[in-house]
């Protein structure tokens, strides 16, 4: 499963989330601004920093938009 945690109207995460509808990919969601979500997003990377990725089936976990998007890219050429 693939979670994001995202900041409603991040120009990063608006990147990341149109790359992955034009690859459908869907996300399990998760915002900033939710009660705990940032100590959550905290605890598992370190920071406050987002948008950040976690794919529970790979155990990989990042930041950085581009990072991102290149690692979803991969996930799908990896499945074609």
């Amino acid at each position: 499963m693939l979670t994001l945690y995202y900041r409603p109207g991040c120009p990063y995460y608006m990147k990341v989330q149109e790359v992955a509808e034009e690859l459908g990919i869907t996300f399990d969601l998760k915002s900033v601004y939710d009660e705990g979500v940032t100590e959550e997003l905290v605890a598992r990377g370190g920071k406050s920093q987002s948008p950040y990725l976690v794919d529970t089936d790979t155990g990989k976990e990042m930041y950085e938009s581009e990072d991102i998007i290149s690692y979803l890219r991969s996930k799908v050429e990896t499945k074609g």
